[in-house]
């Protein structure tokens, strides 16, 4: 299928919920739109400590996670994140990459925004059985 990557916006949970209740100004929300390499084989959004400080998100727990090798390596969590993708949005916590790796979008937000890659145009897209509003199935 190839390589596809996707323009995701990414949001300090922690701002948005300081906005909402008035405490800071929308302008103050840091945010940042990226270009994520859309990974199914990975389970987990990943980030790389450039975008963790850019964001200011908390570090939250560490844990330990297996590589693609077998190996176990220990990484930083930080969120909450919001991540956007068109008229999808979810909020989830992220591993935290060293240095400037790369990004990787991993199944947990793709379904939960109920978004799919489109095998012949190489591109994320929103589920065309439900283009207006996320669907999960609850079973």
């Amino acid at each position: 299928m190839g390589v596809i990557y996707a323009e995701i916006e990414l949001i300090n949970g922690d701002d948005l919920a300081l906005a909402r209740r008035h405490i800071i100004g929308e302008e103050e929300i840091k945010r940042i739109t990226v270009n994520m390499l859309v990974d199914t084989g990975s389970v987990y959004m990943c980030i790389n400590e450039n975008i963790q400080e850019q964001l200011k998100l908390n570090i939250v727990e560490k844990r330990k996670r297996q590589l693609a090798d077998g190996s176990i390596v220990e990484y930083d969590i930080a969120g909450p994140i919001e991540v956007r993708f068109k008229n999808r949005r979810c909020v989830v916590d992220a591993m935290v990459l060293p240095g400037d790796s790369e990004l990787l979008l991993g199944a947990i937000p793709l379904e939960d925004m109920d978004v799919l890659i489109h095998p012949y145009r190489r591109e994320l897209i929103v589920n065309p059985e439900h283009p207006y509003f996320a669907q999960m199935k609850l079973k």
